[in-house]
C-alpha cells in the first residue's frame, strides 16, 4: 500500500513514500537470467533433443497487436442460433497491444500517472539489482 509521509517537504505537498513492495505490484513481472526457454536444454540443464522443428522461417512480429472483441448475442440471451437467418456477433470494439500498454478503442487502459509511477518504479528497482 501506498502511505503518504507525515513531513511535507512544503506546507502544500506531501511525501510519497512507496515501497520496494509497492513497485513490485505496479511493475510488470520480468523473468530472473536464465529462466527462459532454451531449445535442447532440459530444467535441469542437461541436454536433450530439441522439440523445435528444423526450419529457417523467421517471423517478424508487429509493432502493436489488435484483439477484437466481440459478444455472440444468441448465446448471451438465450436465443436459438440460426446463421442462415442472422449473425448473432456484435462487434464490442478492438484492445490494442503496443510495447508494454493496453488501449481499448483508443482509449488508454492505464491511466497516465499509473503508468509514469510504474516506470519509475522499473528504474528504482533496476538500479537496485
Amino acid at each position: 500500500m501506498i502511505a503518504l509521509s507525515a513531513a511535507p517537504l512544503s506546507a502544500h505537498e506531501p511525501v510519497l513514500d512507496i515501497t520496494k513492495a509497492d513497485c513490485a505490484r505496479l511493475v510488470a513481472y520480468v523473468p530472473a537470467p536464465g529462466v527462459d526457454y532454451q531449445p535442447g536444454v532440459d530444467v535441469r540443464g542437461e541436454t536433450v533433443v530439441p522439440a523445435d522443428l528444423e526450419s529457417n522461417v523467421e517471423i517478424a512480429l508487429p509493432e502493436r497487436f489488435l484483439i477484437p472483441i466481440e459478444v455472440d448475442l444468441a448465446q448471451r440471451l438465450g436465443l436459438p442460433w440460426n446463421p442462415d437467418r442472422f449473425q448473432a456477433e456484435a462487434f464490442i470494439g478492438v484492445v490494442e497491444v503496443r510495447g508494454e500498454r493496453l488501449y481499448f478503442n483508443g482509449q488508454p487502459l492505464q491511466d497516465e500517472e499509473k503508468a509514469e509511477l510504474a516506470a519509475k518504479c522499473r528504474e528504482t528497482i533496476g538500479r537496485e539489482n
